[in-house]
Parts: C-alpha cells; sequence; structure tokens
C-alpha cells in the first residue's frame, strides 16, 4: 500500500501542478488528491469537510499533504488534520517538489516527506550560477 497524497492550496496553484505532473507520467504513481482553497472560502467550514476527506481516504501507508505556502490558510487547514502520526506536512509546494515525490512511490511517509523537501529545495536554481558551474 502506498501513501496517499494531499494537495491543498490556493485557488487553482495545486490542480495546475497536477496537470502538468500527469502530463510526465502516464498514470501519477501515487493516489492524489487536490483541494482548491479559494479566497471566498470559509476554513471553518473547510476544516470539517477536510476531516471527512481525511477519514475517507484512509491509507494505512499515511497521508502526505502538501502546501503552497507556510502559514496561509491551506496550510493552517492543514495544521487542523494533523492529529495522527500517519499525516506529515510540507509546505512550499513546486512543480520539482511533486515531481521528487511521484518518483518515489514506494518510499514510507517520512521518507517520502523528506524527498518532498529535498525536490523542493534542489528544484530552486539560480541559471546563471548553473551555467557557470
Amino acid at each position: 500500500m502506498s501513501v496517499t497524497v494531499l494537495i491543498i492550496s490556493h485557488e487553482e496553484i495545486g490542480a495546475a501542478l497536477i496537470q502538468t505532473v500527469t502530463k510526465a507520467f502516464e498514470e501519477l504513481p501515487l493516489p492524489t488528491t487536490v483541494v482548491n482553497v479559494s479566497s471566498n472560502d470559509d476554513p471553518e467550514l473547510l476544516i470539517p469537510k477536510l476531516k471527512q476527506l481525511v477519514n475517507n481516504i484512509g491509507s494505512e501507508a499515511g497521508i502526505l499533504i502538501l502546501t503552497d505556502l507556510f502559514g496561509s490558510t491551506p496550510s493552517n487547514i492543514a495544521k487542523t488534520l494533523q492529529k495522527e502520526a500517519r499525516i506529515r506536512i510540507v509546505s512550499g509546494l513546486n512543480l520539482p517538489m511533486l515531481m521528487r515525490v511521484m518518483n518515489y512511490p514506494d518510499l514510507p511517509l517520512k521518507e517520502l516527506a523528506e524527498k518532498a523537501i529535498s525536490g523542493g529545495r534542489e528544484g530552486v536554481i539560480d541559471p546563471e550560477e548553473a551555467h557557470n558551474a
């Protein structure tokens, strides 16, 4: 059984990233759900729906929640879901992070979260410095 990925992001950020990643893979290697949070959404109404979603996912391998911006509404909502050890949250979602996660579908939750972080960090490159290296 594999880890489930839950993306909670502003507007359509998560959906756009998943659409891009899907083009690189015939099928996403990990079960993935995207929740878009709009500026009109009331977090207090979203939290119970997301708790139900997490319960419905019921992944024994765990749930990796990726959010776009630490301290923002999606990140704060995710934090309310992290009551169980089977949930890990990584903020700062970007395309290299998501690609890295999808390239390691067999990793357990803790290691997959570490891959997400390293993918996000290593995906930020100064092209000028890379060119001169």
